[in-house]
């Protein structure tokens, strides 16, 4: 196996209350209706490939503010919505601004987009860009502003997969993969244990991964960028007048540079990869470490705009340097789409609610859950999805060990759950092995499963 120091795109590298949110019966309410085509199961055409892409902002008036502790929007949230076609094979991905997303607003959205575009239940992909800068999606009967919430994500999605299927046509499809410098390894050792912070000797994976449908002309109709980092750059950053505003983040401004780019004739996408251990390498409120390892926070209140456009200007940049070295042609017009779906069963812990580091923790395993996996080919591409967020060694690994020449790891699919860390994490006891309901061992398990679907694909 090849060290990770040894990829020339991995570098070593407030208290998170707001995530506390994300537990496992979001998964566990979703799994039936997203695996629709039952464990292994695949969908496959190698027929002509046709892409349409939509986006629509979800509305977020002054009348629903204060919401989920948000006074102000300082840019909107979208909803993007990628169809693709080949032959009797159709599947959507949704992708939202969001943190993550509930059982019910994931269940209506997949009933809009199933009714609008026919496409079958279980081959509807949700995910979020995991921005911590948004509403939480809290259920409908929690209050009037929850559920307006809910009702606007939901005619937000309505709106972008209309745009999908009105803008379905002949594409051919493209991938490369490039190097940006944005994210860090949050891990860090304090004198009290390890802690969140910025742990440049820490693996990180720096890759950019892009691909790019066009239309019959060249034309793009879609970028999709994945990369491994939290959109946390302005988290829990409070401004100068009070206020906690709502922004799409580092996500958002990476692929708002990219439709910027293409003159709005494209629609990007961010398909957030590894981030249970990354961070956006400068945050506005961020925490720091001391000559003698105590940790404390700051907050550069306002200041943080100027962190976020200059971070997310640098990623999207790469990301549209990359596109434009994608050549597609008409070889590429007969590109597999395939899905296939499938469940792991692992090892479960009662999840902490980590706040301050630590030397002793109990990981003793006290049950065992599902974890379902998606994995969808287009062409010599192949994009991974799992509900947790991955760290840095287990995306490596199924990407070092996959057969395709693209592969694309994701994590927050079906409104995301909380982390599942690798070995090294729970040897350290990080702030993502507390932060989980899976035990050790989970991570690599997903992975190896992971690896026999990749193999099976390839023949």
């Amino acid at each position: 196996m090849t060290p990770i120091n040894e990829d020339p795109a991995v570098r070593p590298g407030g208290r998170l209350h707001r995530r506390a949110f994300l537990n496992g019966s979001v998964a566990a309410t979703v799994a039936a209706a997203s695996l629709a085509g039952g464990a292994g199961t695949a969908r496959a055409s190698t027929a002509s490939l046709r892409a349409g892409a939509g986006r629509s902002a979800i509305a977020i008036p002054a009348s629903l503010l204060p919401l989920d502790g948000f006074t102000t929007v300082h840019d909107d949230l979208y909803v993007r919505v990628l169809l693709l076609e080949s032959g009797s094979a159709r599947v959507a991905l949704v992708v939202l601004d969001l943190t993550s997303i509930s059982a019910e607003a994931i269940a209506q959205i997949r009933s809009v987009v199933s009714s609008t575009a026919s496409v079958a239940a279980g081959d509807i992909v949700v995910t979020v860009t995991h921005t911590f800068s948004a509403p939480h999606v809290q259920a409908s009967t929690s209050g009037a502003g929850a559920a307006q919430y809910v009702r606007n994500i939901t005619a937000a999605a309505s709106s972008a997969v209309t745009a999908a299927v009105r803008g379905l046509r002949p594409a051919r499809v493209g991938h490369a993969t490039g190097t940006c410098d944005v994210n860090v390894n949050r891990d860090v050792h304090t004198a009290d244990g390890w802690w969140l912070g910025t742990g440049e000797s820490g693996p990180s994976d720096k890759s950019v991964g892009v691909t790019r449908f066009d239309d019959a002309d060249g034309d793009p109709i879609a970028v999709l960028m994945n990369y491994s980092v939290q959109s946390s750059v302005m988290m829990e950053s409070v401004m100068a007048d009070g206020g906690l505003p709502v922004t799409a983040d580092l996500a958002g401004a990476a692929v708002g540079h990219v439709e910027q780019q293409y003159g709005g004739d494209a629609v990007g996408f961010f398909l957030v990869g590894s981030c249970g251990d990354q961070s956006p390498a400068f945050r506005s409120k961020r925490y720091t470490i001391d000559k003698d390892r105590n940790w404390s926070q700051a907050d550069a209140r306002d200041a943080g705009w100027i962190l976020l456009t200059v971070q997310g200007e640098r990623l999207g940049t790469e990301a549209v340097r990359v596109s434009e070295t994608i050549r597609t042609s008409e070889s590429h017009a007969r590109a597999a789409l395939r899905l296939l779906t499938d469940t792991v069963s692992v090892r479960t812990v009662p999840m902490g609610h980590p706040t301050e580091p630590t030397t002793s923790y109990d990981f003793t395993p006290t049950g065992t859950a599902d974890v379902p996996v998606w994995v969808l080919q287009v062409g010599d591409g192949v994009f991974v999805g799992v509900e947790p967020e991955l760290s840095t060694d287990t995306a490596l690994g199924i990407k070092r060990h996959s057969p395709f020449p693209y592969t694309a790891v994701m994590s927050m699919l079906e409104g995301g759950s909380k982390n599942m860390a690798e070995a090294r994490s729970y040897a350290r006891i990080t702030y993502e092995a507390m932060d989980s309901s899976y035990a050790q061992g989970a991570a690599e398990t997903v992975a190896a499963r992971v690896g026999d679907l990749l193999r099976s694909l390839r023949g």
